[in-house]
């Protein structure tokens, strides 16, 4: 399914200007807040035969960016989680790799150097992770690091204060001007949800992301008190569902922060294969931005295989 920027598709006209913007992004259909968050616990109480989970887990591995976002990053660290997404489990080398290695963009060599030519990907973020309170000159310049390193990936931040202030342009032209910096690399565009306050925003946000050209739609830096859940990553699959159909560009969705369990992972592709469809059951168009989440699906799938739960012990620390 092709991408394309904001100018080549069917909804170019809604970007004219900041009042045709306004106008498109205000006529969207309300958010059902009941309906919604109804259809996300009823998908989320699902239940699938061991064969089923088997697949699943192996998919959800294979879906994570394995991600260290601190200020106490070291290059020995950054190498461990690099060996850690190529090797997941050093017992079973039939163990899917991660899709990719998330780092600040001045760890992003070390990263590149630590996956090789394994085909895990390295994501960096960019424009002032996790505020993004930086001026837009200062936010390309972390993009174009990031890339002049390496980066296969970008995962930016919107300026939530202009979103919330209904400078929509804002933020749209800030998109596009990450995603020129961006060259090839893929572009993942973070909301930050727990800040938006509405899922009538978060449809919103999504919106303005995909007609600016966003590779992937993303809730959270997983740096605030509310990140992904399944009512507001339902919500957004919607959207990319919605974009597709209308001018047939395919848009990624990647929910982080607070998703840490193998039945919770499950749940998310059950949101996935129900909502957008099976086009997106794949790396290239789903992640989890969800790194503590590795250990318990390695720990399930150790149990699935040898019938006996290993615990925390039997995989490593990140």
């Amino acid at each position: 399914m092709p991408t394309a920027p904001a100018t080549a598709h069917a909804l170019a006209d809604a970007t004219a200007s900041a009042g045709t913007l306004r106008r498109f992004l205000h006529g969207l259909p309300g958010v059902d807040t009941v309906g919604l968050e109804a259809r996300a616990a009823a998908l989320g109480t699902r239940s699938i035969k061991t064969p089923a989970k088997a697949y699943a887990i192996d998919l959800a591995i294979s879906m994570i960016d394995l991600t260290t976002l601190e200020g106490a990053d070291t290059p020995g660290k950054v190498r461990a989680l690099g060996a850690k997404a190529v090797n997941p489990d050093p017992t079973d080398r039939s163990t899917p790799r991660t899709a990719a290695v998330c780092v600040y963009p001045d760890m992003v060599a070390v990263a590149k150097e630590a996956v090789g030519a394994s085909g895990v990907k390295v994501a960096s973020v960019a424009t002032a992770f996790p505020a993004g309170r930086a001026a837009i000159d200062v936010k390309l310049g972390d993009v174009r690091e990031a890339v002049a390193a390496g980066a296969d990936e970008i995962d930016m931040v919107i300026d939530r204060g202009a979103f919330l202030a209904g400078d929509y342009m804002t933020v749209f032209e800030q998109i596009r001007a990450v995603k020129e910096a961006s060259g090839e690399a893929r572009l993942k565009v973070i909301f930050e949800t727990g800040e938006l306050s509405t899922y009538d925003n978060i449809r919103r946000a999504s919106w303005i992301g995909m007609l600016a050209g966003a590779d992937f739609i993303k809730t959270s830096t997983g740096k605030v008190g509310v990140n992904a859940t399944p009512a507001n990553t339902l919500l957004m699959l919607e959207a990319v569902r919605d974009f597709r159909a209308q001018t047939g560009v395919q848009v990624g969705v990647k929910p982080a922060g607070g998703i840490r369990t193998t039945k919770d992972a499950i749940k998310f592709l059950v949101l996935v294969n129900e909502t957008a469809g099976a086009d997106w059951l794949d790396n290239h168009w789903f992640r989890f931005g969800a790194s503590s989440l590795l250990n318990d699906l390695l720990m399930q799938r150790q149990k699935l295989a040898t019938g006996r739960y290993s615990g925390p012990d039997y995989v490593t620390v990140d």
